[in-house]
């Protein structure tokens, strides 16, 4: 039998594992780069411009120069005069305005605790397959897509606006001999839990709708093969859909407590500003309407309007750093690196 003898020479010169030499590698010529980078910023700069334009010119710079009119005692009229950090000491100081901030927290926490799991379970439920599912859905969707104006006055016509004994539901009691349980609604003591309800009547069909979008990106086979391991329906949604529609949730979330740290409307239509202090269901942007517009203080109401901002922003940023970040990681950076 022939021997076969191999030596680190054959391995260095074979064409397959072949080493090149510091001679070769200095007069090898680098691969220039692609061409297109100039036209691809050229594209992006074309489809992203437009709107940043926009972003800038009806945003940034509007938010920039509240806050420096912030600075100033203006009526609205004439020119800006005495700048001073007068208006932002007030309103760091002013114990109505943390009240008012404190209830959009309130009712971004009890809009979290109360529209998320309804809007879940109900979500889990349309997502079945049964008689008039489409029609549900449309009825859960409608109240979202009604102004916030319409429903303010439609609510206030049912709770009534004058007493115990004016508005529709309190007629109703009455005539159904239950008239010990009218009350006026809109009163301080309960303001505050008929502001959520109808918040959530009128918001958790875009949650529903959101969730259901979510559910159908979770792959078909998964529960079906909780089901043929002797799942139950719950059970199968309780430990396959609930997590996976987790990137969801959160999305809702943050949508949910943006847009509770902003409300106005429905306070403003029901209550009004000026009496939303009273009733217990002042916001930040009530308080600016009244103290700023409605007081002709534009240099107040600047500032009120930059501090509710700031916050906004602050409870976005935080949000998406410690909430998001898992979400948002792949989408902003590329992936892990």
């Amino acid at each position: 039998m022939m021997s076969l003898e191999i030596t680190a020479e054959d391995l260095v010169d074979s064409p397959v594992t072949k080493v090149p030499k510091p001679s070769d590698i200095s007069q090898m010529k680098l691969r220039p780069p692609r061409k297109g980078g100039a036209k691809m910023f050229g594209e992006i700069s074309l489809l992203t411009g437009p709107a940043l334009i926009v972003f800038v010119g009806f945003v940034i710079i509007p938010i920039i120069y509240a806050a420096y009119v912030g600075f100033f005692k203006w009526n609205g009229y004439g020119p800006l005069s005495g700048a001073t950090l007068y208006n932002y000491k007030r309103l760091l100081t002013d114990p109505f305005f943390w009240k008012a901030v404190s209830h959009n927290f309130e009712i971004a926490a009890l809009s979290l605790v109360i529209q998320g799991p309804l809007a879940l379970i109900m979500a889990l439920l349309l997502n079945r397959k049964m008689k008039g599912r489409g029609w549900l859905r449309v009825l859960l969707f409608v109240p979202y897509v009604i102004a916030e104006a319409t429903v303010g006055v439609g609510w206030r016509l049912f709770l009534g606006s004058s007493g115990a004994q004016s508005g529709a539901i309190n007629d109703f009691l009455n005539h159904i001999g239950l008239g010990g349980l009218a009350t006026y609604w809109l009163d301080k003591g309960t303001s505050l839990w008929v502001l959520v309800f109808i918040c959530t009547w009128k918001y958790i069909g875009f949650a529903v709708i959101l969730f259901l979008a979510g559910m159908q990106g979770i792959p078909e086979e998964l529960p079906e093969a909780a089901a043929v391991d002797g799942a139950s329906y719950w059970r199968t949604q309780w430990h396959i859909t609930v997590p996976l529609l987790g990137p969801t949730i959160r999305i809702w979330a943050f949508l949910s407590i943006i847009g509770s740290l902003q409300l106005f409307d429905l306070v403003n239509v029901i209550w009004g500003f000026k009496n939303a202090r009273l009733m217990g269901v002042d916001t930040m942007a009530t308080y600016m309407f009244r103290e700023g517009r409605d007081a002709q203080l534009f240099g107040y109401g600047n500032a009120v309007a930059a501090i509710m901002f700031l916050i906004t922003l602050v409870v976005a940023l935080m949000y998406q750093r410690f909430v998001l970040r898992r979400d948002t990681a792949g989408a902003l950076t590329g992936g892990d690196r």
